[in-house]
């Protein structure tokens, strides 16, 4: 049994009791309220995971509906500064370890650098004033990568991850600079991105995660979790260009949905954060009491929702 995630988040702690009597109640009406304690279950972790995320992505939008307009305090430095109140009440209030806050610092600096270049070469603009900034790029930006190794690093934890023919640490960190450097190297030579792709394939193409919901590991292809997360990524995106925090060429006489090309540099990004949140939650091997059992031979012992 892993490290129970309640221990180190007691803000929550207290929902275990009434999360048990609702597992027992689901539990006895078979496998269809099994099922059914799963997926709300799957729902809440996820969730929870995306604390982070689900909150910037609300200032984003609140600011860009109900902002004034001529305020003081330019919006930008009020998402900068509302993001670090966010940071340091999570840490206080203990719904974030100092563990996943060390890992947002990391994707804070890697994302801000690459913000600046992007931003110099005419990628994208933030198109409001601000004095929270570095060159062309708000101090807040930062934060939203930040909040991808966030969701990495809790989904990691939540859903205690096991894994399946992981390939070696040194082999997946030389990839992400790789694509690192690609992300900058692309605007001078030419883009290797489909070499980028195919070398992640060749790596990832025998692994597979395993991940707790309730009581049994279940398991799918790290390479499709990675595209699923890049789609989600690409839903937030198109919620902060909407909210105008951030505009696309494409987008300089109106908004429109970010182009479904954009998944491949997500698709990528999201290697870059996966071996960042993996060089600090070292993948551990599935073992064999914990593989997959057949209906009717899960184990019967419960945890917590959180676990």
């Amino acid at each position: 049994m892993s490290h129970p995630a309640a221990s180190d988040w007691p803000l929550i702690a207290g929902l275990q009791t009434w999360e048990s009597r609702l597992a027992s109640n689901l539990a006895g009406r078979g496998r269809f309220g099994v099922a059914l304690y799963e997926f709300f279950r799957f729902g809440v972790k996820q969730a929870w995971a995306c604390l982070f995320g689900g909150l910037m992505c609300a200032l984003l939008l609140g600011t860009h509906w109900w902002y004034p307009q001529h305020a003081a305090l330019a919006r930008y430095d009020f998402l900068t500064l509302a993001a670090l109140g966010i940071q340091a009440a999570l840490l206080a209030l203990r719904m974030e370890t100092w563990s996943e806050a060390r890992v947002i610092l990391m994707f804070h600096v890697v994302g801000t650098c690459m913000e600046i270049f992007k931003t110099a070469a005419g990628s994208w603009i933030y198109p409001e004033a601000s004095v929270l900034r570095i060159g062309g790029v708000p101090l807040f930006t930062g934060f939203m990568y930040a909040a991808v190794g966030s969701y990495l690093a809790r989904v990691w934890r939540l859903f205690d991850f096991r894994f399946q023919a992981h390939p070696p640490l040194a082999a997946t960190a030389a990839l992400s600079v790789l694509i690192y450097l690609n992300f900058f190297a692309h605007h001078f030579i030419m883009d290797f991105r489909w070499v980028l792709f195919a070398l992640t394939g060749v790596l990832f193409a025998r692994t597979w995660v395993y991940f707790r919901i309730w009581r049994a590991y279940r398991r799918m292809p790290l390479l499709l979790g990675f595209v699923l997360v890049a789609l989600f990524i690409w839903f937030a995106e198109n919620i902060g260009t909407f909210a105008n925090a951030w505009r696309y060429p494409s987008q300089a006489h109106a908004w429109q949905l970010v182009s479904l090309a954009k998944l491949g540099s997500w698709f990528l990004l999201m290697i870059i954060s996966y071996v960042m949140v993996s060089l600090v939650n070292r993948p551990q091997d599935i073992g064999v009491a914990d593989m997959p059992r057949a209906a009717g031979q899960e184990p019967t012992t419960n945890a917590s929702l959180i676990s």
